[in-house]
């Protein structure tokens, strides 16, 4: 399947694994790579050096292209720029758009840069910048999202910019596929599909809860960290959403001390990553210190499989998937439906 973004990247396929924290990490990243779809490691979650060990481990697993996904407002974000160009990674993606210098410096070291958007004004501005792609997420996607619909948002984004764009947020299948490729973009991007496969080190029991859950059981709260995130309805989220105010931003705080202990942060790289989100973002103080609820509340169930404990990161399709294919098995199975649908309509 020749598409702009596989001419882009060097892959088979036009298929992204998007970079969740806590799921994407090297033995996914390598499975969707030797499977010819782009993996896109998760950094945000790993301290520089467990970074580079991770990119290290992903390349002695396969030969194939493979991307990193940075925050553009962290700290050390020019540190992790660096481990990318000196480790030879072909794709830095991006959940906050980067700045016009960051871009440049990937671009000058021959790195492809592709960050990710919810908005046309979004995509025509890091266009203008010299992203080579964008990655364009609709409501229906996991994590943090917007309001506009995939089918809305994906043409406007096609028809504002003249690079490639990936379509993300609904997709899990080849009819997917084909109809992102008629809407004008170049591929399509899925986390929450990737995360339900056999290759995800994502623990069982938290594998099940997906698989369990109906279209009506993916929720949109803000009870996190203040900011639109979908995910799983469960007794946790129907508690911080019931939580006063007070209480909540308590937990946050807890929550802000045990990541900087597991990050290695110190309390003043947190405070100037705060302050570089809230300028970001335009949020309030009390939003930025909710945002330490969301590493550790997904830390807890993707990582330690305590499903009462954690928050569950999802798109709407996980209503809609019922099985952990291997991501070959994945991947073979959706460009062989593609094929199909696009043959019956052609045909």
């Amino acid at each position: 399947m020749d598409t702009a973004l596989t001419r882009l990247v060097g892959v088979r396929y036009p298929i992204v694994q998007t970079g969740m924290g806590w799921v994407s990490g090297p033995r996914l990243v390598a499975a969707t790579a030797n499977a010819g779809g782009l993996g896109i490691l998760a950094s945000a979650t790993m301290t520089p050096d467990e970074l580079r060990a991770a990119v290290r481990k992903v390349r002695s697993r396969t030969q194939a292209p493979f991307g990193v996904n940075l925050r553009a407002d962290a700290g050390d974000a020019r540190e992790r720029v660096r481990i990318v160009v000196e480790e030879g990674v072909r794709v830095a993606s991006f959940a906050l758009a980067p700045s016009r210098e960051l871009i440049a410096e990937l671009k000058d070291a021959g790195v492809v840069v592709v960050p990710s958007i919810g908005a046309r004004r979004h995509a025509e501005k890091v266009a203008a910048w010299g992203a080579d792609a964008v990655l364009v997420q609709g409501g229906e996607g996991g994590g943090h999202t917007g309001e506009v619909a995939t089918t809305v948002l994906l043409p406007q984004v096609v028809d504002a910019v003249d690079i490639p764009v990936i379509a993300a947020g609904g997709f899990h299948d080849g009819r997917g596929l084909v109809a992102a490729l008629a809407y004008g973009a170049s591929g399509i991007a899925m986390g929450t599909r990737f995360l339900l496969t056999s290759d995800s080190a994502v623990p069982d029991a938290v594998k099940a809860a997906y698989l369990a859950a109906t279209v009506r059981d993916v929720t949109v709260t803000t009870a996190v960290d203040g900011m639109p995130h979908r995910m799983l309805r469960s007794d946790l989220v129907r508690s911080l959403e019931q939580a006063g105010r007070t209480r909540t931003l308590a937990r946050a705080v807890r929550h802000a001390a045990g990541f900087r202990k597991l990050s290695g942060l110190s309390w003043a790289r947190m405070v100037r990553d705060g302050l570089a989100m809230k300028h970001g973002r335009e949020l309030t103080w009390s939003q930025v210190l909710l945002a330490a609820n969301t590493p550790m509340l997904l830390r807890a169930s993707m990582v330690e499989g305590r499903t009462d404990l954690g928050v569950m990161a999802a798109g709407q399709v996980a209503g809609v998937i019922e099985d952990l294919p291997s991501c070959e098995e994945l991947i073979s199975r959706i460009v062989r439906e593609a094929v199909e649908v696009r043959d019956r309509l052609t045909g």
